[in-house]
């Protein structure tokens, strides 16, 4: 069938390479993970199988297995006595779990390593020493000896998660400050931090100069902000991610509360060179300096005179190695020795070595990598949540512009909230782990419901009502109303078609032309969900589901209680060749997002894999038939579901 397309239709690569953030090993997996980052990125995933052939696809993510939060986890299980193995069985029982739980969600990567095990763990120390080389040789490192904390009466070096203190970074309300970065994503330097505590002895530590590799980032201003403009310019890129790269872009800044200004003059003149921000509404004033280390000669001024102020977001030297033990080891360079990678850095490049453990365990060669990272007809997407920008933006885009490397898709999603407020494993409001969900959901209500929810725009809450008290709930539970469209609605037009076709027709779709409306509808439906994948707006691909399936629904009620009524068979031949066209078409659309149920509906409809590819998404089912005349569908038994509910909840429909 050959349709004429009026609009034109997005491109997508020929080769995509999807990434998952990177989830700590230092816990299984919560709802956020899976409703903030892996069911978008499986989604995306799936429909480019579909889209541009499921060889052209590697969808690959792994368990963060390094760095201080681990450390810590560890740590204090062993006092509480909640965990009595090494620090490598932990990791190992923390990643299985994770694993786990990603395979009962559906998430169909192809490869789910870790950054410290096996062969994926091997592959990464190679990785990771290359990137360090080649960053070297760019000229893109440089050794700085900077304060670290130091617990006096441990007598102990403390890495990030061991302090905590007040976040310096204007406007920034985080309690959750560590040595150089706080809860929310905001970087500082070590001693900048307000009222620091050693988490070990809960006494004030003092810093120590510690030598370290630096990537110089604060030199990549004038770059990151030309490629933000072409974002903005030429790509669906979300603006709030701009928007939030941007702030790191600002020029050095110092705010100081105008009331413990006594003698402007006599505090600016011994500032370097800056210009004053002084607006009468404000309570702060603002010092705006060319470069970090003017800023910093004014905070040591600011500093002697006694007088507390805040930092601006700004760019400063991305740290690349620490001294725990516990890391990824870094090549002795230049009389340094002894460190590891700092593990933000290291798991940035982690999905290149994700991608060359796949490449190599397909029976292909590990450096094909770079035809899936770095040729103009392949793409990388990376699927974060919103406190990651910082690190997937401005540090991995200009780190892997000096390797050479062109800059990758972000797909950043704001918070996904609980009961709305902000949850996290760190935060007061513990969230419900994925897993536990499953008791009360199926994956597929879940998936429906977190790509219905809106997170490129906007912060939302997740409410599931079970997690209410009894006398707090009401109405229907938020969470299936999105899955009642496959549950119900869906459901049910299939049903009524595979009844109809069993009842008259002898298990077979009737030959004839499908109605031009119905086509048209269904065409115009292809093209709008191909754009909306394409711009990865995830919850306009909800709504148009919502709308296609019910009004096809209607169609079918509204046409077929006259057909029956009238016994017109013409007519309820028509109605039936119309709607089994629609499910065709939704079962191709649904097909990313419930993969299981539409696995199903083929079995039933006798048809093979090209029903979801989208080179035949404007084919009808029949192209599909090996013998069209002779086709017979697989007989349906009474109230057969091929998109479930959970078994809890269909006791409450017995209730």
């Amino acid at each position: 069938m050959i349709i004429n397309e009026k609009k034109e239709r997005p491109v997508f690569p020929k080769r995509a390479v999807i990434t998952g953030g990177m989830p700590y090993g230092n816990k299984e997996l919560h709802f956020g993970h899976i409703g903030g980052v892996f069911v978008q990125a499986d989604t995306f995933a799936r429909f480019l199988r579909d889209r541009i052939g499921e060889e052209n696809v590697i969808f690959v993510s792994g368990t963060d297995c390094y760095g201080s939060p681990i450390l810590e986890s560890h740590r204090k299980a062993k006092e509480s006595g909640a965990f009595a193995g090494s620090l490598e069985e932990y990791v190992r029982m923390n990643h299985d779990a994770q694993k786990d739980t990603m395979n009962r969600y559906e998430i169909s990567l192809n490869l789910y390593g870790t950054s410290a095990f096996g062969r994926t763990g091997e592959i990464h120390n190679e990785v990771s020493k290359e990137v360090f080389e080649k960053l070297h040789e760019a000229g893109s490192l440089e050794k700085l000896s900077t304060p670290q904390f130091y617990d006096p009466e441990l007598k102990v070096l403390l890495n990030g998660r061991q302090v905590i203190g007040r976040c310096p970074i204007q406007g920034c309300q985080s309690e959750k400050g560590y040595a150089d970065e706080c809860d929310l994503g905001h970087q500082y330097m070590p001693d900048e931090l307000i009222d620091p505590k050693s988490t070990l002895s809960g006494k004030k530590p003092e810093l120590k100069n510690v030598t370290n590799w630096y990537y110089k980032l604060e030199n990549c201003t004038e770059q990151l902000q030309k490629l933000v403009d072409d974002w903005r310019a030429n790509t669906n890129a979300r603006k709030f991610m701009l928007k939030t790269m941007e702030e790191f872009l600002k020029p050095p800044i110092i705010y100081i509360q105008r009331k413990l200004i006594e003698d402007m003059d006599a505090l600016t003149s011994q500032f370097p060179k800056h210009d004053i921000l002084d607006e009468n509404n404000k309570n702060s004033i603002t010092f705006v300096f060319d470069s970090l280390e003017d800023r910093d000669k004014a905070r040591e001024v600011l500093a002697k005179e006694d007088i507390n102020y805040r930092t601006g977001k700004t760019l400063v030297p991305f740290r690349l190695s620490g001294n725990i033990d516990w890391g990824v080891p870094l090549p002795e360079t230049e009389g340094l020795k002894d460190l590891t990678f700092w593990v933000w850095p290291e798991s940035l490049w982690a999905p290149i070595s994700f991608t060359q453990a796949y490449l190599e365990s397909i029976g292909h060669d590990r450096k094909e990598w770079l035809s899936w990272w770095n040729e103009k007809d392949a793409a990388v997407y990376q699927f974060i949540g919103q406190d990651n920008i910082y690190f997937y933006g401005p540090a991995q885009q200009a780190m892997f512009a000096s390797m050479g490397l062109q800059d990758t898709h972000l797909v950043p999603n704001n918070h996904i909230l609980f009961m709305n407020r902000k949850a996290g494993s760190s935060s007061e409001i513990k969230p419900p782990m994925a897993k536990d969900l499953l008791a009360f959901y199926t994956p597929e209500q879940l998936r429906m419901h977190y790509l219905s929810l809106g997170l490129a725009n906007k912060s939302v809450s997740f409410d599931p009502q079970v997690y209410l008290p009894e006398e707090e709930r009401q109405g229907a539970d938020p969470v299936l109303k999105d899955g009642n469209l496959l549950t119900n609605v869906y459901n049910r037009i299939i049903r009524s078609c595979f009844y109809t076709a069993q009842k008259y027709y002898d298990s077979m779709v009737p030959e004839g032309t499908i109605s031009e409306q119905i086509l048209n509808d269904s065409r115009e439906t292809i093209l709008e969900y191909e754009q909306t994948m394409f711009d990865h707006q995830f919850h306009k691909i909800i709504y148009i589901l919502d709308s296609y399936i019910r009004n096809m629904n209607k169609y079918w009620v509204n046409n077929m209680r006259v057909a029956e009524t009238t016994d017109n068979d013409e007519q309820r031949k028509q109605i039936l060749i119309d709607s089994f066209h629609a499910v065709r078409t939704a079962m191709l659309l649904i097909h990313p997002i419930a993969p299981t149920g539409c696995s199903m509906l083929q079995e039933y409809l006798g048809v093979d894999e090209r029903i979801f590819k989208w080179e035949n998404c404007f084919e009808t089912l029949d192209f599909f038939f090996e013998e069209k005349a002779s086709h017979r569908l697989k007989f349906l038994e009474p109230r057969t579901d091929f998109f479930e509910k959970h078994e809890s909840q269909l006791l409450d429909d017995a209730e």
